[in-house]
């Protein structure tokens, strides 16, 4: 009976603990984090089908890159701004070059805004922390203005 006390305690632990720290930075993602968070564009090549029960921002950056260090801060805080709300995704192309790739990617940084039910839209280039709230509301989260 104990050990079962034990093992309850601990999962629900576990399971606070990951809520709590759930989104508080940007998540590193690979190739197959992608095909399973946000689409499978290898099952589905013609149609994008996001798969997140949130909406998601999926960064593509490289760390040797000036501009993506410019939105990597304001990144950061949109992700503890909007948790709960928003899942915030980031792609190194240097460590993920087939992904790159094969999703078209020719510039970073390059963000992917993915609405639920919506297609998604792209946005190429440093931005303000401003501006990517605005695009949070607007395309995200449907608020206007």
């Amino acid at each position: 009976m104990k050990k079962i006390i034990s093992f309850a305690a601990l999962a629900l632990l576990i399971s606070l603990s990951a809520s709590v720290f759930a989104q508080k930075k940007p998540i590193e993602i690979g190739k197959k984090e992608f095909l399973t968070k946000v689409a499978n564009y290898e099952t589905n090549p013609t149609t994008w089908q996001y798969l997140g029960d949130k909406p998601a921002i999926i960064d593509f950056y490289a760390d040797w890159c000036k501009p993506c260090k410019l939105v990597e801060q304001p990144l950061k805080e949109l992700a503890k701004e909007y948790e709960g709300k928003i899942y915030i995704y980031k792609v190194n192309v240097d460590k993920h070059k087939d992904l790159a790739k094969e999703i078209g990617i020719s510039s970073i940084p390059t963000m992917i805004f993915a609405p639920i039910g919506k297609d998604p839209q792209i946005l190429m280039g440093a931005k303000s922390k401003e501006e990517l709230k605005k695009y949070i509301d607007e395309i995200l989260l449907g608020k206007e203005e």
